[in-house]
């Protein structure tokens, strides 16, 4: 491959992670938490975009373009996880703590369960799949050794969307303080208007 197919299928890939999709959301509603988390989703995200690239070397991904039942079933067991993703943030946003002091045991399992979530949400999109499946095989070397090549414009695509879902991250991170400053501050506003007032009430009774 030379460089010109690899910098056209980056673009292709940058297309891909532009695409608002699951992945995207994921990232803002880790990130918006804690910055760590949103960028495990990013790393999740982009390891799944290498499986897939893995799946497509191996030619196991092929069962679903041939077979609409297995797209099916992939597309309905990704809409079940994402469901499921969101009952659970549902949840966790109604119980969850304000200060939260968690043993270690519980920030192993915090540290995983993003990235989990990252690479469930890439494997199990269907429009990552097809994207692959559709796109990938224009880009390899005719005749040439498939696996290699394949797994190269995986780690492209996983690059890619990795540098995105991270700016993604840093970004909501940034918004996140900024609102919770403003927070603070109008808060802040809010107590010496209070203050203000009951002076003004003490002093008009004197």
């Amino acid at each position: 491959m030379n460089p010109g197919s690899l910098i056209a299928f980056g673009g292709l890939c940058l297309l891909l992670a532009l695409t608002p999709g699951p992945d995207v959301l994921l990232s803002i509603r880790y990130g918006a938490r804690r910055r760590r988390d949103g960028l495990a989703v990013a790393l999740g995200s982009a390891a799944g975009g290498i499986g897939w690239a893995v799946l497509v070397a191996v030619g196991l991904a092929a069962v679903i373009e041939q077979s609409a039942e297995a797209y099916r079933v992939v597309r309905f067991a990704g809409g079940c996880y994402l469901l499921y993703l969101g009952v659970t943030q549902l949840m966790a946003s109604r119980r969850r703590p304000v200060q939260p002091q968690p043993v270690r045991s519980d920030r192993e399992r915090r540290r995983a369960g993003p990235f989990l979530a990252g690479l469930g949400s890439c494997l199990l999109n269907p429009k990552v799949g097809l994207f692959f499946l559709a796109v990938v095989p224009q880009f390899l070397p005719a005749g040439g050794s498939v696996g290699p090549a394949a797994l190269m414009l995986g780690a492209i695509d996983a690059a890619v969307a990795l540098a995105y879902l991270s700016g993604v991250v840093l970004i909501t991170a940034k918004v996140v303080g900024v609102l919770a400053r403003i927070e603070r501050v109008c808060g802040a506003v809010l107590a010496a208007l209070g203050i203000g007032t009951a002076a003004q009430a003490v002093a008009a009774r004197s």
